[in-house]
């Protein structure tokens, strides 16, 4: 047997076969739930076609569902609660076309997606979640901090729809502002004693929460990365690199509000990383300035007429008050 395994091509047979296995795997979970997804579409359908053939007003539809769940349940056993029902038959109302589902996503994820009133909240979810390949834990979490509004209110009118019907689609260096970041992962309560290494060690023992909370296309290259000179030794908190825009991105966080002094100190990186560390492929890097506190008005004039990348946003360590974002966004829209 033994030399049966030393057998030249012996180990490369062993992981063809175990590759094939596992794409059957999941070509066989990924074809139950392409059918799993046709079935509770049809299901919406026929309650839904049934209710109006009938003229059921909303008052019977409830008491509809409630007898279809018992008498379901007792002939095909779970699955069939009055809830499961209820947003089945908001399923087929919500994608009256099947052939539009993604089977990129599961029942799960669209049970998540149907909670959401807002269609243009809705759609941008959606299709965060297919390019971003989302599990149902992150879609979620990107729901309850507000993803879709937090990059909305940087946004006109025209941007908001162009989100909503596209997803986030990162070009420009602008493409990546969320105000404000939302940290309640590490953990830190809101008005406890903390220092900016505190937040930072917490980012990195959280850093693939940080990751999806940056957004798409971020990859980690180092904490506290040293720059030096004139024989003065400077220290950039978290260093990133774009792979999409191709370009480094350096990022401080400051406890309090935002000083002029610390947008200097970021253009002074920006130089650095431009002059001394970019190679010919790379673009100009971008720095992302991140703290409690900002003054528009100062920020505005700190970087008027200035040609570096160089974002100014907020944070903060509890999730936000979805409402308040909702209606900072209608007023976009509205206005």
């Amino acid at each position: 047997m033994g030399k049966l395994i030393e057998t030249k091509g012996y180990e490369e047979l062993i992981n063809n076969i175990g590759s094939v296995y596992d794409k059957a795997k999941t070509n066989v979970v990924s074809a139950i739930n392409v059918e799993m997804l046709k079935a509770y579409w049809e299901i919406g359908r026929f309650i839904v076609e049934f209710e109006q053939n009938g003229n059921i007003k909303a008052t019977y539809g409830k008491e509809l569902l409630v007898q279809m769940s018992k008498d379901l349940s007792v002939r095909y056993g779970k699955g069939f609660s009055r809830s499961n029902l209820t947003y089945m038959r908001q399923f087929y109302y919500k994608y009256p076309k099947c052939e539009t589902l993604s089977h990129k996503l599961t029942w799960s994820h669209y049970f998540e997606l149907l909670k959401i009133d807002d269609d243009l909240a809705r759609n941008f979810y959606q299709k965060q979640a297919i390019s971003e390949n989302w599990t149902v834990r992150e879609l979620k979490r990107q729901k309850q901090s507000g993803l879709f509004h937090r990059l909305a209110l940087n946004q006109d009118k025209e941007k908001i729809l162009e989100l909503a019907k596209e997803g986030q689609i990162v070009k420009t260096p602008h493409d990546l502002t969320k105000d404000p970041y939302v940290f309640e992962f590490l953990g830190i309560p809101e008005k406890s004693q903390y220092s900016e290494s505190d937040i930072e060690n917490a980012i990195i023992n959280n850093l693939q929460s940080f990751l999806l909370e940056l957004g798409k296309g971020f990859a980690f290259i180092g904490k506290q990365k040293r720059i030096t000179l004139n024989n003065r030794h400077y220290y950039v908190d978290l260093v990133f690199y774009h792979v999409k825009l191709k370009c480094y991105v350096l990022v401080d966080l400051k406890i309090g509000e935002v000083e002029y002094e610390h947008i200097g100190q970021m253009k002074l990186y920006l130089g650095y990383f431009e002059k001394e560390v970019n190679d010919e492929t790379d673009n100009q890097p971008i720095g992302i300035i991140l703290s409690e506190e900002k003054d528009e008005i100062m920020v505005e004039y700190a970087m008027l007429n200035d040609n570096a990348n160089l974002l100014v946003s907020k944070y903060q360590l509890l999730l936000p008050n979805i409402n308040e974002l909702k209606e900072g966004v209608k007023a976009i829209i509205d206005k």
